[in-house]
C-alpha cells in the first residue's frame, strides 16, 4: 500500500481528482495518510475532512523562523510514515532536507509543458498570463519528480491542452485543471503504487504493466 502525504495551498481541486481516483478504483494500493496545508481555513483541509483524512495545518508565519518551519514540516511528514509526498497546488518552497529525505518519492503538478513557462516566478495564474502573453497554441501540465531546483524534476508525464483565441488566462486555467492536471495527476500516481515507475539516468521509464 502506498501512503501519501498531501501538500496543498488552497481549494484542493487536485487534490479531490487524487481522492476521486482512488475511490473510484482507478488507482489501487494508496492511500493518503495526510494533507497539509500552509493556509489555514483553505477548502482542501475541509475536502480531506469530508473523505476521513487527517487534516494538518502548519504556516510558516507562527514559526520563529523559516528553517523551524521547514523542520516541523519535514517531521509532520516523517511522523505518518508516508511513502510518497504530492505536491497538489502547494505554494511552498520544498526545503532541501525534505528533498534529501524523499529523493524521486515528491511529485509536483505545474499547469504548462516544462520546460516552457516554469522555474522561479511561474506558478499559479502567472503561468497562464505568460503563455497568453507569449502567443502559444498549445499548453498544457506536466507531473514531475521535485529535486533541488525549481520544476527541474525528472518529468513522469504531460499532457497538451489546446490554447483559444478568446481565452483568458483564467478560462485557461480552468481548461488545463480539467482537460490535464485532474487526469495526469492520478495516473502518475496509480502508476507509481503500481511500481511501474522508475528513474533512470536522470530521465523517468515507465515500465510496462
Amino acid at each position: 500500500m502506498l501512503k501519501m502525504a498531501v501538500l496543498v495551498s488552497g481549494g484542493g481541486t487536485n487534490l479531490q481528482a487524487i481522492i476521486d481516483a482512488i475511490e473510484n478504483g482507478q488507482i489501487k494500493d494508496a492511500e493518503i495518510s495526510v494533507v497539509i496545508s500552509n493556509n489555514p481555513g483553505v477548502y482542501a483541509l475541509e475536502r480531506a475532512a469530508k473523505h476521513g483524512i487527517d487534516a494538518v495545518t502548519l504556516s510558516p508565519k507562527t514559526f520563529e523562523n523559516r528553517a523551524a518551519f521547514n523542520d516541523a514540516l519535514l517531521e509532520t511528514v516523517q511522523s505518518y510514515n508516508v511513502d510518497l509526498v504530492v505536491l497538489a497546488g502547494c505554494l511552498v518552497i520544498i526545503p532541501e532536507k525534505m528533498v534529501d529525505a524523499f529523493p524521486n518519492r515528491i511529485i509536483n503538478i505545474h499547469p504548462a509543458l516544462i520546460p516552457s513557462f516554469c522555474g522561479t516566478g511561474y506558478y499559479g495564474l502567472k503561468v497562464h498570463e505568460a503563455a497568453l502573453a507569449r502567443g502559444v497554441k498549445l499548453t498544457g501540465a506536466t507531473v514531475h519528480f521535485v529535486d533541488k531546483g525549481t520544476d527541474s524534476g525528472p518529468i513522469i508525464l504531460q499532457k497538451a491542452v489546446a490554447v483559444q483565441e478568446d481565452d483568458t488566462p483564467e478560462i485557461l486555467q480552468r481548461r488545463v485543471m480539467e482537460e490535464a492536471e485532474w487526469v495526469i495527476m492520478p495516473e502518475a500516481i496509480r502508476l507509481i503504487a503500481a511500481g511501474r515507475v522508475e528513474v533512470v539516468d536522470g530521465k523517468v521509464h515507465i515500465k510496462e504493466s
